[in-house]
């Protein structure tokens, strides 16, 4: 392997099918060495299909894939330098967490010294904090112990790309999280490139350097968080990844359009005019009682969430507005009651403009 390439992996034109089914569809993928990058789409979009693709379990149709500037056609998983987390662990419940962690390197060519199989896993133990835990049964551990042991045979045998398949799905939310900045810490501290697939938009989010949006087989968008959350390439990543509202509207100058209640209303800058469809974050629209604003409204609904509050707001001839406020921006630190009415305002700029949804 090149080890001086910039990316560790490249995908050229790879089409995938399964018979009558296309589940990729002429992708081009560059991840940048020591990347944290997350596959993030619907179910069905292609992502897990790409993460086989690289870790040797399938074969593209078409196009190739590259790891480390080396063509992948036909090398066999255990030749690849890759390593997979898979989404249940697949720990071997009769051996103890030493010999999980350690089964990898026994199946090496040429063997590896009994004395050195014992270190490395003893590195790959401490490395994600289960020093102390080798002769431990798997059935003794909680959840994210497994995932840690999963994480450590993964490791031991130093890949240069690691693969994680959903690998927090089967936690709760807190240990959900806490396991997500353990990776985050794991992943800048080794300096491998992690590939990460999910479907949680809040993981994908919190976790990544990079975000490859994924729909219908394709690649949508790759950025950073920021701006796929901020600057999504089309109406898809708007709505697909975090809240977000869509409104028909009628673009009547750059930066001006017209809902479909007659309401003129700030958007972001563009070269569309006529119909088109806004999209705005609940968090960037600021609700009000007894102010003017770009658009009235009645509250119909809210969830308390301590910080912050969700408003359903039913704005007349527009439709039903999400609404996220923390408590400064509720006249002081009171909660807007369901049935009152308020005024919102929007960002100047954080209304966004894409092509109608009746002709996208």
């Amino acid at each position: 392997m090149t080890a001086t390439h910039p990316n560790d992996i490249e995908f050229r034109r790879v089409v995938k099918r399964y018979g009558a089914v296309t589940a990729v569809t002429g992708i081009d993928l560059a991840v940048p060495r020591g990347a944290f990058v997350a596959l993030l789409g619907p179910s069905g979009c292609g992502k897990t299909t790409c993460l086989r693709m690289i870790g040797g379990f399938e074969q593209p149709s078409e196009g190739e894939v590259l790891i480390r500037g080396e063509a992948m056609t036909g090398v066999p998983p255990y030749r690849r330098p890759v390593n997979m987390v898979f989404q249940h662990y697949a720990l071997f419940p009769h051996l103890d967490v030493s010999a999980n962690v350690a089964y990898g390197l026994k199946q090496m060519r040429p063997r590896i010294e009994t004395g050195e199989i014992a270190r490395r896993v003893a590195e790959a133990l401490e490395m994600v904090r289960l020093d102390g835990f080798g002769g431990r049964r798997i059935h003794e551990l909680s959840g994210g112990q497994q995932q840690r042991v999963a994480l450590a045979r993964a490791l031991v045998n130093r890949p240069a790309v690691l693969l994680l398949d959903e690998p927090l799905a089967a936690l709760d939310k807190k240990l959900r999280t806490a396991m997500q900045i353990e990776l985050q810490s794991l992943q800048r501290n080794l300096g491998i490139t992690f590939v990460l697939v999910t479907h949680d938009q809040e993981e994908a989010l919190s976790m990544s350097d990079l975000v490859c949006v994924m729909n219908a087989g394709r690649i949508v968008q790759m950025a950073t968080p920021r701006e796929i959350y901020d600057r999504p390439a089309d109406l898809f990543v708007a709505d697909f990844v975090g809240k977000t509202n869509i409104l028909d509207a009628s673009v009547v100058a750059s930066g001006r359009a017209r809902l479909a209640d007659g309401s003129m209303v700030a958007v972001a800058p563009s070269d569309r005019v006529g119909a088109a469809t806004v999209a705005i974050r609940p968090e960037a629209i600021r609700l009000a009682r007894k102010a003017a604003g770009d658009l009235t409204g009645t509250v119909t609904n809210r969830i308390f969430l301590g910080a912050t509050a969700e408003y359903a707001v039913r704005v007349p001839g527009v439709g039903d507005l999400l609404v996220t406020a923390d408590h400064h921006a509720t006249s002081k630190s009171d909660l807007i009651e369901p049935g009152e009415a308020v005024a919102l305002t929007f960002d100047p700029g954080a209304a966004l403009v894409f092509p109608a949804r009746s002709s996208a």
